[in-house]
């Protein structure tokens, strides 16, 4: 099946074409079957990839099409990494994609731009696709803007709302910010090892010794691109603003697959990264400091979509906490089953605000499992899933980075076990505001809940399955199982050096009392999420008062955005204005107007010389040759 790869990005590109140029003359369900029949066709290639990197001889696999560019020395090839880091994201972002795609048929029905909007979708598959097959660093660079531009298309979708607009602006201009690292650590890749192709600079980098300069100075500048796509601090804010798209896009980039783009690129680095110790301990702090950062505003939101961007934004630090832990097949463990449980989730919201009519404040809900029985039952299962509680997939992963952060350090993992509290408390807080106790919404509202219809309910129970069952591809052995997927990555993830001897491996009893700890943290959280929203039927914030100064501190996000518009954007303005009234316009505009008046001025009387009157230039000629009669004589 490898020799079909180059079909598995190729296939959402033709859906983009013939949705773009053609859609709006094709019935909306042919624009559906196009949209999603051609995702569809990618994972069934996917997976008959993934199963012959499994079973098969070639682990792993460079496909060279093409000269891409050769300038002296540099030679870029076009070329696909087929290996079992690939191989499995193929799998998650075509598979999960599929979902979302048939999720949209219905979701987006009635919307006019159904054909723009299927359009920007298969756009951005093809884009993060080419960004994981790339087998070079610019390869990955070229669907790593991608997805960049087509985040703005989608977050901006519904571009006549100005609010909306200035959000698409922020993703890409924030987004662009990160990418200049990421380009400054290409460019100094391509003078240090003179060449972007992951196979040469690893096998380079690979005898050079732990903490070398050009390392670190390569490891931090791909690092600042990852926070700006992963959103990590300080470049996050982007990321809860994108919450303006529609709901199913929402899913596919902020859940499965855009924001892991960075924790893919540094996994796909790990070579470099076990040489910059440095980078992984910053790459820790700022992980630890984003989950518990995210987590605490998380607590406090009210819209569904806003507490999802947060948790988002909070489990991407999670993963970044396994990177800096040096646990790669750990941190993309969590990128897979976070992919299930986080897409189950948006999708879960989507059907509410479907149902509610558009209606995203969770104090105006309510009540709501008996009318919505389906989506109620796997937003629950995804609730469960992500706060950890087994066998469901969160368990399994979240409970791997407590597992390696305790062998690091027990103050990360008391950090971590903090951040896992809240993000229990404060899905379960969402849970039970939105689904129980009475319903909250208007009349009319009331009038029209129902379930949604098969299309957006069948996406949601398959993804209530993955997030049941997903974690199962890594059972540690210590419940029984193999570790597979660790074994699966090796190839990939190579341990070019010993582990320290303080990171000696946990016992099995100490592993149980982990486990134990951390479900019973998970489950006094979902209590006292319980006594104050069920027992107590508390609203948050429903008259508009907070009860503690905190609390207003979380609601409002600590006034980061507040705090970069007063020392970033205003500066910035006030700069772009004095440069525009004082350079621009009295400098610049002011010279080259004073050329053009002087030319006007000197026409003016120039023009007198040249009058036509055949006196005017005899009296001329006569004056010029009596000049120059005394000019001879003089001299």
């Amino acid at each position: 099946m490898v020799e079909f790869a180059w079909l598995i990005p190729v296939l959402p590109l033709a859906g983009f074409v013939l949705n773009g140029l053609f859609g709006n003359k094709l019935p909306k369900s042919l624009v559906g079957i196009v949209g999603s029949g051609t995702i569809l066709a990618s994972f069934i290639i996917s997976v008959g990839i993934f199963l012959g990197v499994k079973n098969g001889p070639l682990v792993q696999h460079t496909i060279e099409y093409f000269t891409f560019i050769e300038v002296g020395f540099l030679r870029i090839p076009f070329e696909f990494l087929i290996d079992p880091l690939s191989a499995m994201m193929l799998l998650v972002i075509t598979g999960v994609g599929f979902l979302i795609h048939l999720y949209s048929i219905s979701y987006m029905h009635d919307d006019e731009s159904f054909a723009r909007y299927f359009a920007y979708l298969n756009l951005f598959v093809f884009f993060m696709l080419l960004l994981v097959l790339g087998a070079n660093y610019v390869i990955m660079f070229i669907g790593w803007e991608g997805v960049g531009l087509c985040s703005y298309l989608l977050i901006g979708f519904w571009f006549k709302n100005h609010q909306y607009n200035d959000a698409a602006k922020k993703a890409f201009i924030m987004n662009r910010i990160g990418d200049l690292g990421f380009l400054l650590g290409l460019f100094l890749m391509i003078v240090t090892f003179q060449s972007v192709s992951f196979d040469k600079v690893f096998s380079i980098a690979a005898y050079w010794p732990v903490g070398n300069v050009l390392v670190v100075a390569i490891t931090l500048f791909l690092f600042v691109g990852a926070t700006g796509k992963s959103a990590q601090i300080p470049l996050y804010t982007w990321l809860p603003d994108a919450m303006a798209g529609p709901t199913p896009v929402s899913a596919l980039i902020h859940a499965a697959t855009m924001v892991t783009a960075g924790i893919y690129m540094i996994i796909r680095s790990n070579v470099l990264y076990q040489l910059a110790p440095f980078t992984t301990d910053v790459i820790l702090v700022i992980g630890l400091a984003t989950a518990l950062f995210a987590a605490t505003i998380g607590m406090a939101q009210n819209d569904i979509k806003k507490v999802l961007a947060y948790s988002t934004v909070s489990q991407l630090g999670f993963m970044f906490i396994a990177i800096g832990l040096g646990a790669y097949t750990t941190a993309y463990f969590h990128v897979m089953t976070h992919a299930f449980f986080k897409a189950l989730l948006f999708l879960g919201s989507g059907s509410v605000i479907h149902a509610m009519s558009g209606e995203q404040d969770i104090r105006k809900m309510g009540g709501l499992k008996k009318q919505l029985p389906i989506t109620f039952f796997t937003f629950l299962i995804g609730t469960v899933a992500i706060a950890g509680i087994p066998p469901f997939a969160g368990f399994f992963s979240k409970d791997e980075i407590l597992a390696k952060a305790f062998e690091h350090s027990p103050l990360i993992w008391g950090l971590a076990v903090l951040g896992a509290m809240m993000t229990s408390f404060y899905m379960f807080r969402l849970l039970f505001v939105t689904f129980l106790g009475s319903f909250r919404g208007t009349k009319s509202q009331a009038d029209h809940l129902h379930e949604s219809p098969l299309l957006m309910t069948i996406p949601l129970m398959v993804l209530a399955v993955l997030s049941t069952i997903g974690g199962f591809f890594n059972v540690p052995e210590v419940l029984g199982g193999s570790a597979w997927l660790g074994h699966f990555f090796y190839p990939v993830v190579n341990h070019l050096r010993q582990v320290p001897a303080h990171a000696a491996h946990l016992s099995h009893s100490t592993e149980y009392l982990l486990m134990g700890l951390s479900v019973a943290a998970a489950l006094i959280s979902i209590a006292i999420a319980c006594v104050v929203f069920v027992s107590k039927k508390t609203i948050p914030n429903h008259d508009g008062v907070y009860d503690s100064v905190l609390q207003k501190w979380f609601a409002n996000k600590y006034y980061v955005d507040e705090l970069y518009e007063g020392l970033v954007t205003k500066p910035l303005n006030l700069f772009s204005t004095a440069l525009h009234r004082f350079v621009e316009v009295s400098g610049i505009d002011a010279f080259v107007n004073f050329i053009g008046q002087a030319v006007i001025l000197k026409g003016k009387y120039v023009r007198y010389f040249q009058s036509g009157y055949t006196g005017v230039y005899l009296l001329s000629m006569v004056t010029g040759v009596i000049i120059l009669i005394l000019f001879n004589t003089l001299s």
